[in-house]
């Protein structure tokens, strides 16, 4: 069975645009709007940012596994960030989970 070309070549640029946007690098710097520890295997954490590298859908909303080495002292970070109102900024690895998520490797807060 052979794909007529047009389609093919449609289904490339819907696939394509998804996979070139995702980049890796530092969000700016912003307060905490809500961190959200799961049942999932990940915490959730709403930051809203103007300035997401990373390219998922959903540009304020951002994850990490718990199982991820270090997640506890960044999660502990992003604690006391909610707890004394600091600025953060994470570093997105430019993976986005199902729900358009941005993944996140280190945590900066500002003192």
């Amino acid at each position: 069975m052979k794909f007529p070309l047009s389609l093919l070549t449609g289904l490339v640029l819907f696939i394509l645009p998804s996979f070139a946007a995702a980049e890796a690098g530092w969000t700016d710097y912003a307060a905490i709007a809500e961190l959200v520890p799961t049942a999932r295997p990940y915490y959730e954490v709403h930051l809203e940012v103007k300035q997401n590298p990373s390219g998922c859908r959903n540009s304020t909303w951002f994850y990490q596994d718990y199982g991820l080495r270090g997640s506890d002292k960044m999660y502990a970070t992003l604690l006391e960030a909610v707890q004394s109102g600091k600025r953060v900024r994470l570093y997105v690895t430019g993976k986005c989970n199902l729900h358009g998520y941005s993944d996140f490797s280190a945590v900066g807060i500002l003192p």
